[in-house]
C-alpha cells in the first residue's frame, strides 16, 4: 500500500522524538541512580577508613601513611586514596592516581578548612571523576582529610546505549506500525473503496467492510450511502415523472408544495405515540421505531417540512435524550425534524391512555364485540392530559404566525378547542385514524358532547373514507346544536365552521424509484427460513398489533380450515404471524395474547409433522426493516381486520412487492378495501371464504397475480402518503380563517337536524 511521503515523514519524526525523548528520560534517570550509588559508595568507604587514618596521620611515618594509601590501587573503578594535611597539601597519594593530581581539589580545601564531607564530579586531566573528601581529626583537633576518588566514565555509557537502543526502537516502530496499516487497514479500507464506488455508479450488491474498527465509520457512511441511493432514486423518479407529465406526489413535491401553502409558518403534529423511543441495553442508549401505522404515515410529511412532533415520551432513556425542554431532532441518525416529548405520570397514563382513550373510545369506535368501559376518573385524566398537551403546544407555536395543526387521532378529541380558543389564527385540523360509528353506537359515551364539541373547534376534520364522515356529521346532527351543511360536509356551530373530509391515507410509495427495496440478501433469507424451520412451497403472513379489532383468531382458524379442505398444503404452507404486543396493562388484550398463543399451539398440535410447522407465530416487535423481507417472501398478505378504519399493512405489502408478485386477501372491513379492488376481499368471520381465499392466492395464474398486484401498486403508488399529506394540508391552507361566509359556503345551511338533506 502506497504511503505519501508526507505520511511518512511525520510518522517517523513523531515516532523518532517520543523515542529519543523516553530515551534521554530513561538515560538521566539511570546517570542520576549511578552518581547516587558512587557517592554512596565512596562515602561508607571513607567513613571505613576514617579511624585508621587519623591513627595514621596522627603518629605514624611517611612510610606508613604511604602504605596506607597503596592498599586502595587496582580496585575496580577506584581511582585511588589520597591523604592530605591541615593545610591541604597531600602526604600520601595511592600509585597511579599522583598523575591526575596537579594541585589541591576544591573538596578537599572545603574538608580541611570548614572541617565537614564534602564530594564533588569533576575532570582531572580529562578524565571524569568523583571525590569526597572526609575531615580527620584528634582531640578537637583537624589534622587534614582523608579523599576517596572514583572513574566515573561508565556513568556517560547509558546516554549512548539509550540512544542506539531509541534509533533500533524507532526502526521497529515505525516498521510495525507500516506493517499493521498495510495488513490491518489496507485490505478493508480498499474494500470501502471499491464499495463506495460500486454505490456511486449505482451499483449497490456490494458489503461494506465487517471490522470491528470500521463500524462507526461504515455506520455512517452507509447512512450517508442510503440517503444517496434515496436522492438518485428520487431525482431518477422526478425526472420521469416529468418527462410523461405525470402529476404523482413525491416527498420533494410535498415539500415543495408546503413551503409554498405554509408561508413561512411550521407545521406542528400532536399524537399520542412518539415516532422514536430511546431506551438502555447495558450501558448504551437505543433508539427505536415503535410498531405504529401513524408512524408510518405521519413520519414523512413531517420530514417534508421540517416541523415539529408533540407526543409523549415511552422509552426509559428519553429523558437523557432530550434537552432540558424535552426537545430534540430525529431522525437520531438523520436530523431533520423536532421531537417534543411530554412525560405523563402513571395516574395519567393509566386513566388517559389504557383507560378513556383505549378501554373506551377505542372499542365505541371499532364495534367489534369488546364493550367499551367509561369511568368518571378516567375522563377527568382525559381532559387534564389533554390541557397538558396543549400548553406544550402553544408553548410550541410562541412566535409562530398563522401555524398548522395537525391534531392525531382519538387520544386529543379536546385538543382542537382548546387550541382554537387561544390561537384563533392557527389553522387547525384532527385526522381520526379509526373508524367513526353510527350515531346509536356513538351515543354510549356519556361525554359524547364534549367530545363533538372539542372536535368541531379544528377548521378541518379527516376520516378515511367517506362513510366515517357521514357516521360523523350524522352524529353532531343528533347531539349538538349546530348547522349542518350536507351539500358541502361541513358544520356550523357557535358561528365557527368546521369543515369534514375523507383523506385515505397511504405510505411513503414512489414506485420503482425511490421506494423500491432492494432485493433480500442472501443472508436475510436464510435468517428467515431458519427461524422458519425450513424453506415451505408457499408463505403466509399477517402483521398486525395483536388486537381484538385485528381478527388474528378468525385467521388462524381460517389457516386451519384450509389444512382441513385441501390436505395437499399439509408441510408446504407454512404461515407467518407476526404479532407486536400492544397495551399489555388492559386485560382484554392480555387474554387475546394469551388466545392467539393457544390457538396457534392447538393448530401445530394438529398438523405439526417433524420440522414443519403450520403456524409460525412471533410475538415480539420488529423493525420496519426487519418486515421487509417477510413482504418480500410471502406468497399472500392476509390483512383480516374485524374493523378498521384504513389498515396501512395491506398497503406496505403492496409497496414492498416491487416484484409484481403476490396476493393480498383484504376484509371488507378494512378502510383499504375502498381502494384496493384487486385483492381478494373477504368476510373475515367466514372461516370457510377465508380458506378458499387462501388457495385461489396460491392456485391463482401468475398472469392474473401479476396484473393484479400491478393495478394496487398503481393504486397505492398514485394515492401515496405525499398525496395525503397534500391534500389534507392544501386543503386546511386553503380555509379563510375567521367567519364562515368567507369559506364560500354563503348558500342556506340545514336547520338543526338533517333536514332538508
Amino acid at each position: 500500500m502506497y504511503l505519501g511521503r508526507r505520511l511518512m515523514l511525520c510518522l517517523l519524526g513523531g515516532v523518532a522524538v517520543v523515542s529519543m525523548l523516553f530515551a534521554l528520560y530513561q538515560a538521566a534517570s539511570e546517570m542520576h541512580a549511578m552518581r547516587e550509588d558512587v557517592e554512596r559508595q565512596a562515602l561508607v568507604l571513607a567513613e571505613s577508613q576514617q579511624k585508621s587514618a587519623e591513627q595514621v596521620l596522627q603518629g605514624g611515618s611517611p612510610g606508613e601513611l604511604q602504605s596506607f594509601a597503596d592498599q586502595f590501587q587496582n580496585h575496580e573503578r577506584l581511582a585511588g586514596v589520597a591523604i592530605y594535611d591541615a593545610n591541604g597539601q597531600p602526604l600520601a597519594v595511592t600509585p597511579g592516581l599522583a598523575k591526575y593530581l596537579a594541585g589541591t581539589p576544591r573538596a578537599v580545601a572545603y574538608a580541611t578548612q570548614e572541617g565537614q564531607v564534602r564530594g564533588e564530579f569533576l575532570r582531572l586531566h580529562g578524565e571524569p571523576m568523583h571525590i569526597l573528601a572526609l575531615p580527620l581529626s584528634a582531640d578537637g583537633r583537624l589534622l587534614g582529610a582523608i579523599a576517596i576518588f572514583h572513574e566515573v566514565a561508565f556513568i556517560a555509557a547509558p546516554v549512548w546505549r539509550h540512544a542506539l537502543t531509541s534509533v533500533v526502537q524507532t526502526l521497529l516502530m515505525v516498521g510495525m506500525t507500516l506493517l499493521i496499516i498495510r495488513w490491518g487497514l489496507g485490505r478493508p479500507l480498499r474494500h470501502m473503496a471499491l464499495w463506495l464506488r460500486d454505490l456511486r455508479t449505482g451499483n449497490a450488491s456490494g458489503q461494506p467492510p465487517e471490522e470491528e474498527i470500521f463500524r462507526p465509520l461504515t455506520s455512517e457512511v452507509t447512512q450517508l450511502a442510503t440517503s444517496l441511493s434515496v436522492a438518485r432514486a428520487a431525482a431518477e423518479e422526478e425526472a420521469r415523472l416529468r418527462d410523461v407529465a405525470s402529476s404523482r406526489w413525491t416527498a420533494e413535491r410535498l415539500r415543495i408544495s408546503m413551503q409554498g401553502k405554509l408561508h413561512g409558518s411550521r407545521l406542528f403534529a400532536v399524537s399520542n405515540r412518539e415516532p422514536y423511543e430511546h431506551s438502555r441495553q447495558g450501558n448504551s442508549i437505543v433508539w427505536s421505531v415503535p410498531p405504529s401505522g401513524l408512524v408510518t404515515a405521519l413520519e414523512p410529511v413531517l420530514r417534508a417540512s421540517d416541523g415539529t412532533w408533540i407526543a409523549q415520551a415511552t422509552g426509559n432513556a428519553d429523558k437523557e435524550t432530550a434537552d432540558d425542554f424535552g426537545r430534540l431532532r430525529v431522525p437520531p441518525d438523520h436530523p431533520q425534524y423536532t421531537l417534543h416529548r411530554v412525560w405523563l405520570n402513571k395516574d395519567e397514563e393509566d386513566g388517559f391512555y389504557f383507560g378513556f382513550a383505549n378501554e373506551g373510545i377505542w372499542p365505541l369506535c371499532h364495534i367489534a364485540h369488546t364493550r367499551p368501559v367509561f369511568r368518571s376518573e378516567d375522563w377527568e385524566q382525559y381532559r387534564s392530559v389533554n390541557r397538558k398537551f396543549a400548553a406544550a403546544l402553544l408553548d410550541e407555536l410562541s412566535g409562530e404566525s398563522e401555524p398548522i395543526v395537525l391534531v392525531q387521532d382519538y387520544h386529543f378529541a379536546l385538543l382542537p378547542r382548546m387550541i382554537k380558543e387561544r390561537r384563533p389564527d392557527a389553522r387547525v385540523a384532527i385526522f381520526w385514524h379509526i373508524p367513526w360509528p353510527n350515531p346509536e353506537a356513538f351515543g354510549i359515551c356519556p361525554w359524547q358532547r364534549d367530545l363533538l364539541d372539542g372536535m368541531l373547534g379544528a377548521d378541518l376534520i379527516g376520516f378515511h373514507i367517506q362513510a366515517h364522515c357521514n357516521n360523523f356529521l350524522e352524529t353532531v346532527d343528533g347531539a349538538l346544536e349546530s348547522r349542518i351543511d350536507w351539500e358541502h360536509f361541513a358544520v356550523n356551530r357557535h358561528d365557527h365552521l368546521t369543515t369534514v373530509r375523507p383523506f385515505p391515507i397511504s405510505v411513503a410509495f414512489n414506485g420503482n424509484g425511490a421506494c423500491a427495496a432492494v432485493d433480500a440478501s442472501a443472508a436475510e433469507r436464510a435468517a428467515l427460513f431458519r427461524e422458519l424451520g425450513g424453506r415451505p412451497d408457499f408463505l403466509g403472513l399477517g402483521i398486525d398489533r395483536v388486537d381484538y379489532t385485528k381478527g388474528i383468531p378468525e385467521r388462524l382458524r381460517g389457516v386451519e380450515r384450509l389444512f382441513d379442505q385441501y390436505p395437499a398444503y399439509r408441510e408446504r404452507f407454512t404461515f407467518v404471524q407476526i404479532g407486536a404486543p400492544s397495551r399489555t396493562r388492559i386485560k382484554r388484550y392480555q387474554d387475546l395474547t394469551t388466545e392467539v398463543e393457544e390457538e396457534a399451539e392447538r393448530i401445530n398440535r394438529r398438523f405439526r409433522t417433524g420440522g414443519w410447522r403450520p403456524i409460525v407465530f412471533l410475538n415480539r416487535h420488529h423493525s420496519h426493516a426487519e418486515i421487509q423481507p417477510y413482504y418480500r417472501e410471502a406468497d399472500v398478505c392476509l390483512v383480516t381486520s374485524l374493523h378498521d378504519g384504513m389498515n396501512l399493512v395491506a398497503k406496505e405489502y403492496i409497496a414492498a412487492r416491487h416484484d409484481g408478485q403476490g396476493a393480498l386477501i383484504l376484509s371488507r372491513f378494512a378502510g383499504a378495501s375502498h381502494e384496493l379492488a384487486d385483492a381478494l376481499v373477504v368476510n373475515p368471520y367466514d372461516t370457510d371464504e377465508l380458506a378458499h381465499a387462501i388457495h385461489t392466492a396460491l392456485t391463482m395464474p401468475p398472469e392474473e397475480r401479476k396484473a393484479r398486484m400491478q393495478r394496487m401498486r398503481a393504486v397505492v403508488q398514485e394515492n401515496n402518503v405525499y398525496r395525503w399529506a397534500g391534500d389534507l394540508i392544501g386543503e386546511l391552507a386553503a380555509i379563510r380563517l375567521g367567519q364562515p361566509e368567507a369559506r364560500g359556503r354563503r348558500q342556506e345551511l340545514a336547520p338543526v337536524g338533517r333536514g332538508a338533506a
